[in-house]
């Protein structure tokens, strides 16, 4: 585990990846030209597409305080990091619980080259980083138990990151390894695309996609629901992100009015009860 191994040379700048088009649609400075071709393609489909990656990327943000504040959750699995945006997950969850230990994973080598800026926690607290595929859950989980106390709650981050990982990947079974594996009291905040809310729009953006190499899979309610088997989803349950939790907002300018065609949700591994 090491968050100091440059990456820089195995960035593949010649094909778009789905982590730099987010940043592209968030401000950010680490993408390439082909990256904003993509996203101003993407754009012009959907000229909401940058308001849909604020509003998932506000949703990590309530998840964590909700994981920290109303369950006291002070480990994070955060799988599917992407390029560093502040203030980041360690940010929010240290905010309030300094000791907090983070452990992020990506498997993009552009997400490795920025990893510094991910562990620049508090002294109280603990930030790694793990360069690793979602399709490990064995190497992820083995690492990670080096930092994180698997046997107490931890809170399982899957932003974003499910939709690039098809059925027939096994993408459901991956996701209920990764749950087997956490100790009751843990949490899953997970959000993933839907073409429920806007279909013809979302049928395009997924050809767009595909056309730069990009595997999409748009879900249904009931086949994002079913990441949560065995779980007892949180209030609201799972609903687009931009309506989960605003309570939880802090400092969020308007996002501005269309759909957002995300679906989130976190729930809790039910505590054994004796």
């Amino acid at each position: 585990m090491t968050g100091t191994e440059s990456g820089a040379d195995r960035i593949d700048t010649t094909r778009p990846h789905p982590a730099r088009v987010y940043d592209w649609y968030l401000g950010g400075k680490d993408n390439y030209p082909v990256d904003e071709e993509l996203g101003r393609r993407i754009m012009a489909l959907d000229p909401g597409a940058p308001r849909a990656a604020l509003a998932n990327r506000r949703f990590m943000q309530r998840a964590v305080r909700h994981a920290v504040r109303t369950a006291g959750i002070s480990q994070f699995l955060d799988i599917g990091t992407g390029i560093p945006t502040e203030p980041n997950l360690h940010q929010i969850a240290q905010a309030t619980a300094p000791e907090a230990r983070v452990v992020y994973v990506d498997n993009d080598p552009i997400v490795l080259a920025h990893a510094e800026a991910l562990l620049r926690g508090t002294p109280e607290g603990v930030t790694e980083y793990l360069q690793a595929d979602v399709r490990e859950p064995g190497k992820i989980l083995a690492e990670a138990g080096r930092v994180l106390d698997l046997d107490r709650p931890v809170a399982l981050s899957l932003i974003a990151l499910m939709h690039f990982v098809p059925d027939a990947s096994g993408a459901y079974e991956l996701v209920q390894t990764l749950v087997d594996a956490l100790a009751p009291g843990s949490c899953l905040a997970l959000s993933a695309m839907t073409a429920d809310f806007e279909p013809e729009k979302v049928r395009q953006g997924i050809e767009a996609y595909t056309r730069g190499g990009v595997t999409l899979v748009g879900r249904s309610h009931t086949e994002v629901a079913r990441f949560f088997t065995g779980l007892d989803l949180a209030a609201p349950g799972i609903v687009s992100v931009r309506d989960w939790r605003p309570d939880l907002a802090e400092g969020e300018a308007p996002l501005g009015d269309g759909p957002v065609s995300l679906y989130g949700g976190v729930g809790f591994k039910p505590r054994l009860v004796p």
